[in-house]
């Protein structure tokens, strides 16, 4: 068998492999929208005559308050993102330019964090809301999150591969440090920015272990502890309302991706994340 034949023969066992794995990923997602738009009665039975419904929608809207799910989940990835942005930008920016005593070590106790899976922490962190006040506010749901170790990690390291002559040539203008950061280091490092709020957007209004110990209203529930609550058996089984729910829930993730897809990879590649 001659070398070109072989190479093609893999790239089709590798193509084929890829596409096995994306459709048995996506399954369950390819399930939810069946369920989710046929009547209960269907949400096992694929009959491709089956009637198409949106009260499986309707019934999910009335039984939760998804409204104020959505509501929360919305200021909370909005506050921890611009709480990151703020904290992590200044921080970043004192590592990369400033000559600070024991920067290096300081650094290195960042880099450390990003070794320790924030579930370790979940204990120490509740201790401490509790002495705060904050249990059961999105304050205390967003708090832990707001200086991160990988967005001050990222950022320093782009701010490094700007030239200090462009730092050099504002100071020389007038410009204090907060201005250089501002017109600066802020447009040049905006895929950085795109990409990170990116991660920082999906994980938090993904995330359900941490709001679901912190919350317990429905004032404060972000759409996944809202969802976990409406499925919960003492609300019933109907497979059909569940996947609408659960539908409803990851509308906007989905819909921007499909959306902004490219300037969704764009994003990550200009900013180095692999």
């Amino acid at each position: 068998m001659s070398t070109r034949t072989t190479d093609r023969l893999f790239d089709f066992i590798t193509t084929t492999a890829a596409w096995l794995f994306a459709l048995l990923w996506a399954l369950p997602l390819l399930y939810a929208i069946w369920a989710a738009f046929h009547p209960a009665a269907f949400a096992t039975l694929f009959d491709l005559s089956a009637p198409l419904t949106l009260d499986n929608f309707t019934r999910a809207w009335a039984a939760a308050p998804f409204a104020r799910y959505f509501l929360n989940t919305v200021l909370l990835v909005l506050g921890i993102m611009i709480g990151q942005f703020v904290i992590c930008t200044l921080a970043a920016f004192g590592l990369a330019r400033w000559k600070l005593f024991g920067g290096d070590v300081l650094f290195a106790l960042i880099l450390v964090q990003l070794m320790v899976t924030p579930d370790v922490l979940i204990m120490e962190n509740y201790r401490s809301l509790q002495k705060l006040g904050l249990i059961d506010t999105l304050t205390g749901v967003g708090l832990p999150y707001i200086a991160s170790a990988f967005g001050i990690f990222l950022l320093r390291q782009t701010f490094k591969s700007i030239p200090k002559e462009l730092d050099d040539a504002a100071r020389m203008e007038g410009a204090s440090t907060l201005q250089t950061i501002w017109r600066v280091y802020l447009p040049l490092a905006r895929p950085v920015y795109v990409a990170y709020g990116l991660v920082s957007i999906s994980y938090h209004w993904n995330n359900f272990l941490w709001p679901l110990i912190v919350t317990n209203s429905t004032e404060t529930r972000p759409l996944t502890v809202g969802l976990q609550v409406f499925a919960s058996v003492d609300q019933g089984i109907d497979w059909s309302v569940i996947c609408a729910a659960a539908l409803m829930t990851s509308a906007p993730l989905m819909i921007a991706f499909l959306l902004f897809q490219r300037a969704f990879i764009q994003s990550f590649l200009r900013a180095g994340i692999r």
